[in-house]
């Protein structure tokens, strides 16, 4: 038998040992490295980002199965305290995150925008310091039509006892957060987080049941031809953004996408550039979306990635909410795309 060339067993016990250390970077191993650290509050940081993974199991393995199984698809029957009609998607994704988060140590409150008031853990306030806040389904209206959906998250500090449980501590700026992301339920499930120092994709792996290191350090495009946005909704804006539209239509170079699921959009323009616009209405100025549980999550991903998000007048993160459910309009993605629209709103100020 010949023997193999030294040199060639070489190259693939390399090509063994890069596979072997992808495979290994799992979510809570990279928060670690993140930190610098094994303390306790890297330790801490690691279990809570790896409760955030396994509500994105669940849901994605429920999601799988939805023209299978009873009760996924259509409405609840309820309405939230947003006013919208709620899927059983929505109620399923929210008990997933707070059975998680049960006897965990790490959480003492858990607010959603399907919840009128934040969820508290008795059990777990002494210890967990943390609040989370997610919107458990972002884009349910794509659950009954097998399209992409997601769900966001952010992680703050808990300041002060709360006692009243009126959780006014979390009635601070974006730049409060500790950490935020998003996951994508598509042709793969994907969860992409930052802690302050860049923006990570972690890719399910179904053979392993772990998210693994997809990439590091993602820098959004300064430019990108995409803009998204709902355009159903042109004549209910401000002359400044129906300019703006009207600038893009005559614009060679530019491209429209829009999927009905902002993390969605969003994850395509934080790998390909552009830019994604949620603005208010002339009834509605204030907009749709909620800035504690959606625009401020999203803000400090695309920021940390080099990116900018604004109302159009203020920074998303400079916001300070007057209410757990503030909403915001949302103008967010590269940055020479963000000044583009900035500009026409600012023409028509």
């Amino acid at each position: 038998m010949t023997q193999a060339p030294e040199s060639l067993n070489l190259s693939v016990n390399d090509a063994t040992k890069k596979s072997l250390d992808r495979d290994c970077t799992t979510l809570s191993r990279h928060v670690l490295e993140q930190m610098h650290s094994f303390g306790a509050e890297a330790q801490d940081l690691s279990a809570v980002m790896n409760r955030i993974a396994l509500a994105g199991k669940l849901i994605a393995r429920r999601l799988s199965r939805a023209g299978l199984m009873e009760g996924v698809l259509g409405f609840s029957g309820d309405i939230n305290v947003q006013g919208e009609s709620v899927k059983n998607m929505d109620v399923y994704a929210n008990d997933v995150f707070i059975s998680v988060f049960k006897q965990s140590g790490l959480v003492c409150r858990l607010a959603s925008e399907e919840m009128e008031a934040p969820y508290y853990i008795p059990e777990n306030c002494p210890i967990g310091r943390y609040t989370l806040l997610y919107d458990p389904i972002d884009g349910s209206s794509n659950t009954d039509t097998n399209l992409s959906l997601g769900s966001i998250f952010s992680l703050r500090q808990q300041q002060g006892d709360d006692k009243d449980q009126t959780a006014s501590d979390l009635l601070t700026n974006g730049h409060k957060q500790i950490a935020a992301g998003y996951i994508l339920y598509g042709p793969s499930t994907m969860l992409v987080y930052t802690m302050g120092n860049g923006v990570h994709s972690f890719t399910l792996d179904p053979s392993l049941g772990e998210f693994i290191l997809s990439e590091e350090n993602i820098r959004i495009p300064n430019h990108g031809s995409v803009y998204s946005v709902n355009e159903g909704n042109f004549w209910q804006w401000e002359e400044s953004m129906r300019e703006y539209i009207r600038y893009v239509h005559r614009t060679e170079g530019y491209t429209a996408r829009y999927s009905g699921a902002m993390v969605s959009d969003i994850h395509r323009i934080l790998v390909q550039g552009g830019v994604f616009l949620y603005p208010g209405t002339i009834q509605k100025p204030e907009g749709k979306l909620r800035l504690l549980y959606e625009t401020a999550p999203l803000a400090f991903v695309i920021e940390q990635a080099g990116g900018r998000a604004t109302t159009g007048l203020v920074d998303i993160l400079d916001v300070v909410p007057k209410k757990l459910h503030q909403r915001t309009p949302l103008i967010i993605g590269s940055k020479q795309d963000v000044a583009k629209v900035e500009s026409f709103i600012q023409n028509g100020h």
